[in-house]
């Protein structure tokens, strides 16, 4: 990997957390504007939701996420980093205007390109499941249609 000119260049997973986690301060209302400028302006997301390609509607995106939200916050359980490759497991803990707290369990997936800049995201994670777990006969109904269906 290349060095870019840029100071907004990724160079450990250390670092990566770090910025993850402040990205989803203490006020609990998310701040992107120190994230940002890490990720490439191609960058290609992909979620349980949606497919993003570029760094304009990446940021619309991460607005949205803010403005639905009452309060998120994020914590990286484990990290590992190999190569250009780096595994974040992560709780994000959401509280949507109008409902209860929910704590989504998940991973992102972020490939470096070769000046050191988030190129591609991918989350994974159960929406639902995590979600509906905290929606009182929701949980029920959804854990038992998941066992049907799925065994």
């Amino acid at each position: 990997m290349t060095t870019a000119k840029s100071e907004f260049v990724i160079r450990d997973v250390a670092q990566l957390a770090d910025l993850w986690m402040r990205v989803y301060n203490k006020t609990g209302r998310p701040d992107w504007s120190h994230l940002l400028p890490y990720y490439a302006e191609d960058i290609h997301f992909t979620d349980s939701v949606q497919e993003i390609h570029g760094i304009q509607p990446f940021s619309e995106m991460v607005e949205r996420l803010t403005k639905r939200s009452s309060e998120l916050r994020m914590a990286v359980l484990h990290s590992m980093m190999q190569g250009n490759v780096i595994f974040m497991e992560w709780e994000m803990t959401i509280l949507f205007r109008n409902t209860r707290t929910s704590v989504v369990h998940g991973a992102s997936r972020l490939t470096l390109n070769t000046e050191g800049k988030i190129a591609e995201q991918r989350d994974y994670y159960d929406l639902w499941g995590d979600i509906f777990d905290n929606i009182p006969m929701w949980n029920k109904l959804y854990r038992k249609f998941m066992r049907k269906v799925f065994g």
